[in-house]
This record gives C-alpha cells, structure tokens and sequence, in this order.
C-alpha cells in the first residue's frame, strides 16, 4: 500500500546498514523472562528472529512475522543453520488477520514504538485476535525516559495503560535497557543501551 511504502523502504535501508537492534542475540529482557513464557509464541516484528529462535530452542512452537522478506530469509537461514524448527512469514502487523491461528504468548520487541496513533490502536485490535483469552503480550518499546534524538518515539507509561485499555489488563510495566550493537555510528543512544518499557499484558477472556 502506498501510505506503508516510505516506513518499508526506510526498515529496508537499517536492515541493509546494519541495524542497531540486530546484536546476533536475544533482547535480555525476554531472556530473563523466559521462564515465565507458556505456550506457543507469535513474535511480531520478528526481524532476523533471534528472539523467536531463542524460544525456539527452549521447545517452544514459534511463529515469526516481519514485513520485510530481508529479515525473514535471514531468520530462515538462521533457523536451518541451527537446526531449529520455527516458521517465518511476511506478513505485515497491521494485517493479524492474515494469521488462521491464535497463539499463547505474543511477543513485541521494538514495534509497538514505531507506530502512529491511529496505526497503533489497529494493531492492538489485531493482537486481541491472535492472542487466546488470558493469554500473554510480552512487549519491551522506548520508554520516554530516553532523551529525545534517534530512534523512534518515545512512550510514556500512561499511553501503554490507554493502548491496552479495552480487552487487556497491563499486569506490569518495568524499566529495561534496549541492548543495541556496539559498533553504531550513526545512531547515539543512552549509555548502557535505550531506555525502554518492558510489560507483561494479558488478554482478558
């Protein structure tokens, strides 16, 4: 669609210089929640899948979506070259209900932030469609504690509560770091990583 081809084409040259999320390894905020994660899992956003992999190994059924078929193939690649079973789709958030199943844990890192208000409220209306009753959200965006520069908007607490206030309970938001690569030259962001929100979300019945 045309009103989508600008975010595609900027997503598509990050991707094509490196982008300052793609460190080879799972954020540390799923990993310490990992043991908290039940079920099958839709990694929304996914990129080149670590975090979906990551899942993956510990056994869980994982569904990976991005709309760009450059991060897709290379979560493909990734997944045969570990011998891990997990499917990778393009699929554009925004379009949940191209998805013919629904999942226990869904998973956001870095997507919810990049967003416009109205873009926004229609992807929370399709997670509520891929996401089981009581099942989970697990999202890590910018916070607004990180100081305005590059990157996407910033979050404050309270736009997380409204965003999820109609078919979700928010059952907690905790400060958390974006870990990006080290070696970024075009991109400055607080030392230690970008501030962010890590929330666990659960879809009400």
């Amino acid at each position: 669609m045309a009103d989508e081809l600008p975010g595609k084409v900027r997503f598509q040259q990050v991707y094509e210089s490196k982008a300052p999320w793609e460190t080879g390894r799972p954020q540390p905020a799923f990993v310490a929640a990992a043991d908290r994660v039940a079920g099958s899992i839709l990694d929304a956003g996914c990129g080149t899948g670590e975090n979906a992999l990551f899942f993956a190994q510990r056994g869980h059924r994982v569904t990976g979506i991005d709309f760009l078929e450059m991060p897709i193939a290379a979560a493909r690649r990734k997944a045969q070259q570990r011998g891990l079973e997990a499917a990778f789709l393009v699929i554009d958030a925004l379009h949940l209900d191209q998805l013919p199943e629904q999942f226990d844990t869904a998973l956001d890192s870095g997507l919810f932030h990049v967003f416009s208000d109205s873009d926004r409220a229609r992807y929370v209306q399709g997670l509520a469609s891929v996401v089981q009753p009581s099942g989970r959200l697990l999202l890590l965006c910018f916070s607004d504690q990180e100081p305005p520069g590059d990157g996407p908007r910033r979050i404050a607490r309270e736009e997380i509560d409204s965003a999820f206030a109609d078919g979700w309970q928010v059952e907690s938001v905790a400060e958390a770091r974006f870990e990006v690569r080290p070696d970024l030259v075009d991109f400055h962001f607080s030392e230690g990583g970008p501030h962010a929100w890590f929330c666990t979300i659960r879809r009400t019945p």
